[in-house]
């Protein structure tokens, strides 16, 4: 299994970087929580361009995928730069209507996804059982233009939306899709494919929980470096020394466990297996999601203990990240459901 990214993979991660970086996210990531998403729209239409919403879809449909390593590598760097939407929730909708393809009804994926791919769609997702978010809300349904809700074995397009609420992190919104709407899907296949989009979403939260932290923890070296205590830089005292360390140890340990959990997903025969649900790409990605989740968490614990009482300040953009981590360790599978998954995998309890 080889764990060095490839040329074009790293290539990829820093063209993305160079863009998001000249975007000034934080200024798109307090525009979408306020309710003006025409920047993060803006950003979302430059993402397409360079291919990210193409990685989940398959080629017939305009797509490039599925293609699971890019993907993580991709939403690494959304992590890192904090760009808000629901980028997972998209690939996730993205992998539903690919797998009701798959298993022969390409109805809803020839209408739905070329427009995923090329970054016309802003999608969102609501599924009422784990590992998705809670009591079947949606991300973002206020500025999402397909609201995509499964009850039961029945996939719809939703109507509308009701009770908007804010989560920890203000531009993360959930709202409950309104009753009824299209049919787009019934029967047991649905089931099937809200299993396949829920690994999906499970590997790109990973990701973008390890980029989340990767930043916490660049800003934090920064600031020990520049903070000055009794005329000595706060970075160089045991204490925050040994804080910085286990911090940047535990993002390390997840990263080799995202990226071969997405090389596990990548190498499993879909069409011909269960393996995507219930086997070793299953366990694998709990066990990433669990890892970066905690180590994003931890990063953000050091840099609020590091910056003190600067890190709750609206004006400091480090706040921005803060208020992700936690939100992103709960969502799309909190730690005990990630823990309970690869326990039941070998036999534990």
């Amino acid at each position: 299994m080889r764990f060095l990214a490839t040329e074009e993979q790293r290539d990829f991660a820093r063209s993305l970087d160079t863009m998001l970086a000249a975007a000034g996210t934080p200024t798109v990531i307090r525009a979408w929580a306020a309710g003006d998403p025409s920047p993060g729209r803006a950003l979302w239409s430059r993402l397409a361009e360079a291919g990210v919403f193409a990685l989940a879809v398959p080629e017939p449909y305009e797509g490039v995928g599925p293609l699971p390593v890019e993907l993580v590598t991709a939403f690494v760097e959304l992590g890192r730069h904090g760009v808000p939407g629901p980028a997972v929730e998209t690939v996730a909708a993205s992998a539903l209507l690919a797998e009701l393809a798959r298993q022969g009804d390409d109805g809803p994926a020839k209408r739905l996804l070329p427009g995923i791919a090329t970054g016309g769609t802003i999608a969102t997702l609501a599924v009422g059982a784990p590992p998705a978010p809670p009591r079947g809300a949606a991300l973002d349904a206020d500025s999402a233009d397909l609201v995509l809700v499964v009850r039961g074995d029945e996939l719809r397009i939703a109507g509308g939306y009701e009770d908007v609420r804010i989560s920890a992190d203000p531009a993360r919104r959930f709202a409950r899709p309104a009753p009824g709407g299209e049919l787009l899907a019934a029967g047991r296949g649905v089931t099937a494919a809200v299993a396949r989009a829920g690994d999906w979403a499970v590997l790109a939260t990973a990701a973008q929980a390890l980029g989340v932290g990767l930043t916490l923890l660049d800003r934090t070296v920064a600031y020990a470096k520049q903070r000055r205590q009794f005329g000595t830089a706060i970075g160089s005292f045991q204490a925050v020394k040994h804080r910085l360390a286990d911090t940047l140890i535990a993002l390390e340990f997840a990263r080799p466990l995202v990226f071969g959990a997405a090389l596990t997903f990548a190498s499993t025969d879909l069409a011909s297996t269960d393996l995507a649900s219930t086997g070793l790409a299953s366990t694998d990605l709990a066990a990433a999601k669990v890892t970066a989740g905690e180590a994003a968490y931890t990063a953000a614990r050091t840099a609020l203990q590091i910056h003190g009482a600067i890190a709750y300040t609206e004006e400091l953009d480090l706040s921005l990240w803060l208020r992700k981590a936690r939100p992103l360790r709960d969502a799309w599978g909190t730690p005990s459901w990630c823990r309970a998954r690869v326990l039941d995998a070998y036999g534990g309890s």
